[in-house]
């Protein structure tokens, strides 16, 4: 439930941010590539497998298989309480300023033209 409305507020500020850029610019084409890159850059964040991700970066080639039938109390034991995606890895936010500082200076570029 909290993902659905951290996704719903990402959503609304995505729009926000999309109306201010075509005020700003007076271009559909800004406008959209505005919001295409708002909705993938919020995907990149809210959507990924966390469980998945949340292991060495050596094993994530590998298969990940979770046992559906454990209980509550041996689930809490191998799995933190603290939600994975509040847990700072530093190879995981080397790739996230990469990539996203990436595409940020790009479509700066691209609005500012």
């Amino acid at each position: 439930m909290a993902d659905d409305v951290a996704f719903r507020s990402c959503l609304v500020r995505l729009a926000a941010v999309v109306v201010l850029v075509g005020l700003y610019t007076q271009s559909f084409k800004k406008m959209l590539a505005t919001y295409l890159f708002g909705i993938f850059a919020i995907g990149g964040v809210l959507l990924p497998d966390w469980d998945y991700f949340d292991r060495s970066i050596s094993q994530w080639c590998t298969p990940f298989s979770v046992d559906h039938d454990m209980d509550a109390g041996s689930r809490s034991a191998h799995f933190p309480t603290t939600p994975a995606r509040f847990r700072i890895y530093p190879v995981r936010m080397v790739i996230y300023v990469v990539v996203y500082g990436f595409g940020l200076y790009k479509w700066w570029m691209y609005i500012s033209n």
